[in-house]
């Protein structure tokens, strides 16, 4: 089964850099092929810098906007330009994958029909952080994020259900795509929740959200945000409220049971030296 990776990118010269470059190295056996939209970057420096990354990788493409359009509508793009039965794999300019990634991450869809979106095990991603959830985490050296992702693999777990997936890096199966639809532009127009709508949308649609336990993809995340950042996550949590109203219940209940637990504590003895 072959995947539609898109990688939207906003300036983060270094950042995309590093994460491509993983992307590239990565060894997985699942076949991708990788969209790139460049966002209008300012930086005049980026489009030069994918337009050599697409030059140098068969089944990459790059596209660049005329205009800056946001997260939202970049991934709708990803949509409009997946295949009919191709899953597509949403990964930040900021993610940095490993080994196995996306043959862990596609085979749980393709072991069980209901699971609609899976969210690896990462650094910084909220509910699915590791060490744990309750801060972002430092990004790990090269060596030791492939370290984390082959402990996972040669352990394998059963995917474990979540509230909501997490947009760094998000596989979202074919059937889930078609039968959800695109992400809300009208609610969402810059992000900051248009992946959790979706993943509850998703949920009422029958499909599953999963923590793929047995992948590991690092992120580097912002370090601050600015106020007009703020201001857009706050109207966000707003909209995903009013369009949701048991999204933050759903959330806290699943934090409080916290089921993927005992998958970390097993990670954390493993990797003890």
């Amino acid at each position: 089964m072959s995947v539609l990776v898109c990688v939207p990118v906003y300036n983060g010269f270094e950042s995309t850099q590093r994460c491509l470059h993983a992307l590239a190295v990565a060894s997985v056996s699942a076949p991708f092929r990788t969209l790139i939209i460049n966002d209008a970057s300012p930086d005049d420096r980026v489009a030069p810098m994918l337009d050599a990354h697409a030059l140098a990788h068969a089944d990459t493409q790059t596209r660049h906007n005329a205009v800056n359009r946001g997260f939202t509508w970049n991934v709708n793009q990803a949509f409009a330009a997946a295949r009919t039965d191709e899953p597509i794999c949403l990964l930040n300019s900021d993610a940095l994958v490993t080994s196995g990634w996306l043959d862990e991450m596609l085979a749980c869809i393709e072991r069980d029909a209901t699971v609609g979106t899976v969210t690896p095990f990462s650094n910084n991603a909220t509910i699915c952080s590791f060490p744990d959830f309750s801060r972002a985490w430092p990004v790990p050296d090269v060596a030791e994020g492939e370290r984390i992702a082959r402990t996972l693999r040669e352990t394998p777990a059963d995917p474990i259900d979540l509230p909501t997936g997490v947009g760094f890096c998000m596989l979202i199966s074919a059937a889930c795509r078609l039968k959800v639809g695109s992400f809300d532009l009208e609610n969402f127009p810059r992000g900051y929740g248009e992946e959790n709508d979706f993943c509850m949308r998703a949920g009422a649609a029958d499909f599953r959200n999963v923590l793929c336990p047995n992948a590991y993809v690092a992120h580097e995340g912002g370090v601050s945000f600015s106020e007009s950042t703020q201001a857009l996550m706050k109207v966000g949590a707003e909209r995903l409220l009013a369009k949701h109203p048991t999204y933050d219940a759903e959330v806290s209940a699943w934090i409080a049971r916290d089921p993927a637990r005992d998958r970390r504590e097993q990670l954390a003895l493993k990797l003890r030296p």
